[in-house]
């Protein structure tokens, strides 16, 4: 396969010249994703790669805010946590569908090499930082201490957080990410309960970042950490297992 990691940087640079003149403005920028998210994305959080691919105007634009500005370099723009959060949130989002049409991913990711050289390998521009999606999430998300962004952050496939319509923000950060960890923990492809072999199945996420979801770090802890967001609690004294997860792309 080709390494477009060149021409990628390259032309997300040459866009941020396009931008220059509301490059100061975050709300300017979002605009761009939320009509990207309104148009190419369905009510259950399928993506259509294909109409993107071929009007990606606003794709570009918001990616090329993102090139030259971050809440490292730009703490002006986003002056508490719930405006760093979110544009953390939006922005990996934006980064992992932008890659999926730049590398040109018919499949999804159903093997470890091609994680690796998607997430590990295929490189992205950050503020002015390169850095790889892996790294954004390990280095700069998940230190961030809000464990709700794993129900929040999208790489495109069918066993991720369902992708909302409209972007995260700020003002309505807190109510967006609660609402997020409720609906998935409603979906059965997230979470199944076994009461005949005292077993709670939930998503491999949890098993991805157990750590981030309870301090222990222990699988059997995240009994109580699910039952925050289950009418039904579930038994302290169920087994934890994990669902395999689908890396198939999530495509329309």
């Amino acid at each position: 396969m080709k390494n477009k990691t060149g021409a990628l940087i390259c032309c997300v640079f040459m866009l941020l010249g396009i931008t220059n003149t509301w490059a100061q403005s975050y709300d300017a920028a979002l605009e761009h994703w939320t009509r990207v998210l309104d148009r190419f994305v369905d009510g259950e959080g399928r993506i259509d790669f294909d109409g993107v691919r071929g009007e990606r105007a606003d794709l570009d634009e918001y990616l090329a805010f993102v090139i030259a500005n971050a809440p490292e370099n730009r703490p002006d723009l986003f002056p508490e946590p719930a405006a760093v959060i979110a544009y953390h949130v939006n922005t990996y989002n934006a980064l992992a569908m932008y890659g999926v049409i730049e590398e040109e991913i018919s499949n999804g990711f159903n093997s470890f090499f091609k994680r690796a050289r998607f997430f590990k390998f295929h490189k992205v521009v950050i503020g002015g930082k390169t850095t790889s999606l892996y790294n954004y999430e390990n280095d700069v998300i998940r230190p961030l201490g809000e464990e709700r962004v794993h129900f929040a952050l999208n790489c495109m496939v069918r066993d991720c957080p369902r992708l909302p319509r409209e972007p995260f923000r700020a003002e309505r950060l807190e109510a967006q990410l609660d609402a997020a960890a409720h609906e998935f923990f409603s979906r059965e492809k997230h979470l199944r309960i076994d009461n005949d072999k005292k077993t709670l199945w939930v998503s491999e996420i949890l098993d991805f970042y157990t750590k981030d979801f309870v301090p222990s770090g222990k699988p059997r802890d995240l009994v109580g950490y699910v039952n925050r967001y289950l009418q039904d609690k579930v038994p302290q004294d169920y087994r934890v297992r994990f669902i395999p997860y689908d890396w198939t792309l999530n495509s329309q």
